[in-house]
Order: structure tokens, then sequence, then C-alpha cells
């Protein structure tokens, strides 16, 4: 037997698992797309109709799918900058040679990231209440009147953003962490005796080199992102006045609501095709940067 012929062996059962588990049910959503697959069709395969683009020409003409997707778009710009910055600066403080107790925080810190979206929810709903909201007593201490957060369609994304940010920045936090652990002391102490300020070591030995990290965490953060689901659908069910239904949020609705299995699916593609373009915009941009 051929080393090569062992190697195909050797991956043969991940290749299969990769097969069976995500291209197939792929390749059958994007089928499923162009069809009108919905609720009959689930009693009798035949009364399935191969319609080609309708369900994507029918998502162009449907307002709540632009509402959706521009609620999404609002989320990914706001709150990945967001999350990622509270991650980088948690890790440095983290980092940091005079910080205390740094397991401690780290477990603090990261344990939103495991906590059950239900047992969060109720926590923030409390926090978040208009009347009995411990956020909205702090903004009283300046003067500031009661903010309806989950029920004014001005103050209901920037809520989820809030919840989100706080979830999930644990995770990409950990990871920077170990970055920061990876970078030599003996380029922070040669820049001290130049006479850097922590500024300038900060722009050019510390994000110089989390440079590859960053990008991996933008890019795994911006897809987590457009993903949006749980936290409205737990939080405000898409309200008020539709403000926080997201693409995937529309998507549950049109698949297991309406039972418009093929609209849903269209409505997955499209999703897609958003997250590689600013997948690709993200890489063009890191490219740049490592040019200039």
């Amino acid at each position: 037997m051929t080393s090569s012929r062992a190697g195909w062996l050797f991956v043969a059962p991940a290749l299969m698992a990769i097969a069976v588990f995500f291209v197939v049910p792929v390749a059958a959503a994007l089928l499923m797309s162009f069809t009108d697959f919905d609720i009959y069709a689930l009693a009798d395969l035949h009364n399935v109709r191969f319609i080609g683009l309708a369900n994507y020409v029918q998502l162009l003409h449907t307002p709540l799918f632009w509402q959706a997707l521009l609620n999404t778009l609002y989320f990914v710009v706001i709150g990945v900058p967001l999350s990622i910055g509270a991650s980088l600066g948690a890790a440095m403080l983290l980092n940091s040679p005079l910080a205390r107790f740094k397991g401690f925080f780290r477990t603090a810190l990261f344990a939103p990231v495991v906590t059950t979206l239900v047992a969060v929810a109720v926590v923030w709903r409390y926090l978040l209440h208009t009347r009995y909201g411990l956020i909205n007593h702090a903004l009283e201490a300046f003067d500031i009147g009661p903010v309806d957060w989950l029920g004014d369609p001005r103050w209901s994304m920037p809520a989820i953003v809030l919840l989100s940010v706080w979830k999930n920045f644990g995770y990409n936090m950990i990871i920077l962490l170990a970055g920061l652990q990876a970078v030599p002391k003996e380029l922070y102490e040669a820049a001290r005796i130049e006479g850097a300020n922590a500024w300038q070591q900060f722009r050019h030995i510390t994000l110089p080199t989390l440079a590859p990290m960053l990008l991996m965490v933008s890019i795994l953060t911006m897809a987590g992102h457009f993903q949006l689901f749980a936290e409205p659908y737990v939080m405000t069910q898409g309200g008020p006045a539709q403000r926080t239904v997201t693409v995937l949020y529309f998507m549950y609705d049109e698949g297991f609501k309406w039972w418009s299995l093929g609209s849903a699916s269209a409505v997955a593609f499209v999703l897609f095709v958003f997250m590689f373009l600013f997948t690709l915009l993200q890489l063009r941009v890191a490219r740049h940067t490592e040019a200039a």
C-alpha cells in the first residue's frame, strides 16, 4: 500500500463525516431554495415544484427582509468593533504586571460566554426594566430620565448590542490574552529604553504582533454577529416595530412559522453571500494595512 493511499484511508472517516453533515445538507438547502418547498411538500414530495430564482426575487420585494438586513448590518457595524475593543481592553488589563487575582478575573469575564442565554435574559430584562432596572437607576444619578430599553424602537437594538457584547467578549478576550502573553517582553524593554511611551509601544509592538490574531477574531466575531438570533428572540421577539428583526430571525419565521422552507433556504444563502463579501473586505483591509 502506497503512503498516499494510506493517507486517504486515514482521512476517509473525517471526509465522510464532513460530506454527510455539511456538504449534503448545504447542497440540499441550495436545491431547496429553487423550489416552493413548504408544509405540503413535507407530506408528499410530489408537491414540490421547481421555481428557479422566484424565492430570491420575492425577497427583493419583501420590505421586512430589507428591514431585517438593515437591522443586522447595524448590529454588525456597531457590535463588532465594540466587542473586539472590549476583548482587547480586558486582555490587556489581565496581561498587565500590575493585575492581581488574574485567574479569578479570567474566569469571571469568561463566565457569560458559557452561561445559558435564558438565564442571562432574565437578569438583563431586570437590569433594563423601565421602572425597576438598575441601569435606569444609575442614569438617574446623572439626571437622565428612565429609558424604555426594550420597548422604544430607538433603544431596542442598542440594548441588544450591549447584551451581546457583554455575553460574548470573553471568548475573544481569552484568544487575545494568549496572543499578548506570547509577545516577547524584550521588545517592550527595548522600546522603553529608546524612550517609547505606552501608546507608542501599543501601536508599534502590540498591534502589529496581534494583527493576525485580530484578523481571525474579527472574522469570527463578524460571522457570529451576522447570525444574531437568540438575543432578539428571547428579549424582544423582533419588536418593537420590527427594529430587532434580523436576517436569521426572518429566516426562522419563514421556515418554522410560515413553513416556507424554500424561501427560508434562499434567505440563508443571501446571508452567506453578505458574510462572504464582508470577509473578503476584511481580508483586503488587512492586506492593505500590512502593505502600508
